[in-house]
């Protein structure tokens, strides 16, 4: 066990960027309390209540159908459970593309009814306005850029962004004017660490990476993947499994269904016992009715126990 004492003063957004270039970041998915509370005492900077909540908690196939209402459910909670780290509430497809007004709207509710201390969105240039209006209104907004799940069906897959100097302008330019519009930090996904390097160089504000090479000021991975939560599929290759606790998870419940079956549990040591005398009266208790015991005084009921005139 690591003998790491987290600091227990919170994380804030001038923090965050205050550590540009300096101490690396470190960020966790987290979608509820029981979540939060383990990044939360880990000491990690950050926690993401990410859409990908669709996949690993929900089922879907895609962070497309997680919806506002499901993302604050999950956002809530996981706020819930933290007690320093920074909480960045991700805002889900189609809630921000809409309308501005909408998009502030919805990046407000992640503050108000989830006590988010900022939000995330994906896209670049097209997405500019948006996290301008969004900072004007006092919502932290943290940038996304490189392979954007939401819009993956437009990237043609999951495939790494920016491999060729064309798309790495592209992504040098977004991550320029996403800064400019006044995100205080970026996620960059599945990008080559080259281009990684070059964004990181050229903006005042942190960069943190998944599939982004060593050069980012800090790196974010999915908390069922770094755990090894997750059982079969694919394991993208940016992900670092450290630990196999889904494994370990079903090795524990065979066990449990085992003893069940086998008699084994529960054991003395998981069971009660009657107050010391009283197991003789049960049977002379059991052979007379509940009321009629009750009349003879044999029973004594609480108020709420009363079951009242016959």
């Amino acid at each position: 066990m690591s003998s790491h004492a987290p600091s227990s003063k919170r994380q804030t957004v001038p923090g965050v960027r205050k550590r540009k270039g300096g101490k690396r970041l470190t960020m966790v998915t987290a979608y509820g309390y029981d979540h939060a509370r383990l990044v939360d005492a880990a000491g990690v900077d950050l926690i993401l209540v990410g859409d990908s909540v669709a996949n690993v908690c929900l089922g879907h196939d895609s962070t497309v159908p997680v919806t506002m209402d499901q993302m604050i459910h999950h956002a809530a909670a996981a706020r819930r459970g933290t007690e320093r780290a920074l909480v960045v509430g991700d805002m889900p497809f189609l809630s921000y593309t809409v309308s501005v007004p909408d998009a502030i709207r919805n990046a407000g509710r992640f503050l108000k009814e989830a006590s988010c201390d900022a939000v995330k969105l994906e896209g670049g240039k097209e997405v500019e306005e948006t996290v301008a209006a969004i900072v004007r209104a006092g919502i932290p907004v943290m940038g996304h850029l490189g392979l954007t799940p939401q819009t993956v069906s437009m990237l043609g897959g999951y495939r790494v962004q920016g491999r060729s100097a064309l798309q790495a302008r592209s992504i040098v330019d977004a991550a320029l004017a996403l800064e400019e519009a006044g995100a205080f930090a970026l996620v960059l996904e599945c990008v080559p660490l080259d281009v990684a390097r070059e964004v990181t160089d050229r903006l005042e504000i942190p960069t943190i990476g998944i599939g982004a090479g060593p050069h980012c000021d800090g790196q974010v991975l999915v908390f069922h993947d770094l755990l090894g939560l997750g059982r079969g599929g694919h394991t993208p290759r940016f992900v670092k499994r450290y630990a196999e606790l889904g494994d370990l998870a079903v090795r524990a419940l065979e066990a449990f269904v085992a003893e069940v079956q086998g008699g084994g549990f529960p054991g003395p040591e998981h069971t009660f016992h009657m107050t010391e005398g009283e197991e003789e009266k049960l049977p002379g208790a059991l052979s007379v009715s509940t009321r009629g015991a009750v009349a003879d005084g044999l029973v004594t009921l609480s108020p709420d126990e009363d079951p009242g005139p016959a």
